[in-house]
């Protein structure tokens, strides 16, 4: 049973034939009572004052753990990210590649077309050529036999 201030005031004693001074068992009971007071006292608000503060360090615990659970969550999410830009940029080096690749090949077709075209030009020229060529020739030939003027 815990002893309070209230029961060391109330508490009497019984008398006997040689019993103690009265006034001196009242006062040393009266010292005993407000020291007694003043030190529960002290323990209630200390008691009160650990109960807050073990109310806080909870909260703090609980905020820490939240913290924690955040920054991994932060971390995963920031890792994600990562992984999903490095996707992305492997696929769009792969299209630009792809994309270079076509443009190339049709370059290639379009050089390889000119080629062609430029063969045949220069075919078409060389047969234009001897075709004037002999057209003059015969045209000349007529002029020198004087077979126009008949």
């Amino acid at each position: 049973m815990e002893l309070t201030p209230l029961d060391i005031q109330k508490k009497e004693f019984g008398r006997s034939f040689r019993g103690l001074n009265e006034d001196e068992v009242k006062d040393f009971l009266k010292q005993v009572h407000e020291s007694y007071e003043k030190l529960y006292k002290e323990n209630k608000l200390y008691e009160e004052k650990i109960k807050d503060l073990e109310e806080k360090i909870n909260y703090y615990k609980n905020m820490e753990e939240t913290l924690k659970e955040t920054l991994v969550i932060a971390q995963k999410t920031a890792e994600e990210v990562k992984k999903n830009a490095e996707k992305e940029k492997e696929l769009i080096i792969s299209e630009a590649k792809q994309q270079a690749n076509r443009i190339l090949e049709e370059a290639n077709a379009r050089v390889v077309s000119i080629k062609k075209e430029h063969e045949e030009a220069k075919k078409q020229f060389s047969i234009f050529k001897t075709r004037f060529k002999n057209f003059l020739e015969s045209q000349l030939e007529m002029i020198e036999n004087d077979e126009w003027f008949e």
